[in-house]
């Protein structure tokens, strides 16, 4: 049977003592998929958005996402502020980790070693500088495993020693709501994933 993460979320949430809103280390992939998560997260966690893609090419793309993702946690309103670290740009990162990986399909095993790769290094931070939990935005679109998302998340909080929140955040309409919430500020949304391999006539 096919675990529901969503459900796992909720009970997360409904055993948070009263008043306690823990800290969250949320890796985002980018602006729009990120507005409905934190609608979603803040009123239950105190939120940094971590900005570690090394997998987004080229520059100027990267640069472009960014800007888009501090455009919105400036504007959305949420119960508590939203602080961001961004990382500088590493595409040699990504490149060296899915080598011999280019030929893979879309969603092949080339997009597991870019999850782990993200989610590592979150859960690497969120260990270093002391946070209860860490997640990643990345379940909200329907084009992303949410179990194969949940098990390496898993497995990165078990060796750094930090929990993984479980999601599956397209559930509950959430990637629709991502959309509306894109429209309503105004974001720039991208036709790729992120790497070269996964952009529309590369």
């Amino acid at each position: 049977m096919k675990e529901n993460y969503q459900k796992k979320m909720e009970a997360v949430v409904d055993a948070l003592l009263p008043g306690d809103k823990p800290r969250l280390l949320l890796q985002s992939c980018c602006g729009p998929c990120s507005s409905y998560v934190l609608e979603a997260l803040t009123p239950y966690f105190r939120v940094t958005v971590l900005y570690y893609n090394p997998n987004i090419q080229p520059r100027e793309e990267y640069d472009r996402r960014l800007r888009t993702q501090r455009q919105i946690i400036a504007a959305l309103p949420t119960p508590t502020s939203v602080d961001i670290l961004e990382c500088d740009y590493d595409g040699e990162t990504y490149d060296a980790a899915v080598r011999g990986l280019e030929n893979e399909p879309e969603g092949g095993a080339r997009c597991t070693v870019c999850f782990r790769l993200r989610l590592e290094e979150t859960a690497k931070r969120a260990s270093a500088l002391g946070y209860d939990w860490f997640c990643t935005t990345l379940t909200v679109s329907p084009h992303k495993d949410a179990e194969r998302l949940n098990r390496i998340g898993a497995a990165m909080g078990e060796k750094y020693g930090v929990p993984f929140l479980p999601s599956d955040f397209k559930k509950r309409e959430g990637y629709k709501r991502s959309i509306i919430l894109s429209k309503e500020y105004n974001l720039y949304r991208q036709d790729y994933c992120g790497c070269l391999y996964s952009k529309p006539n590369k």
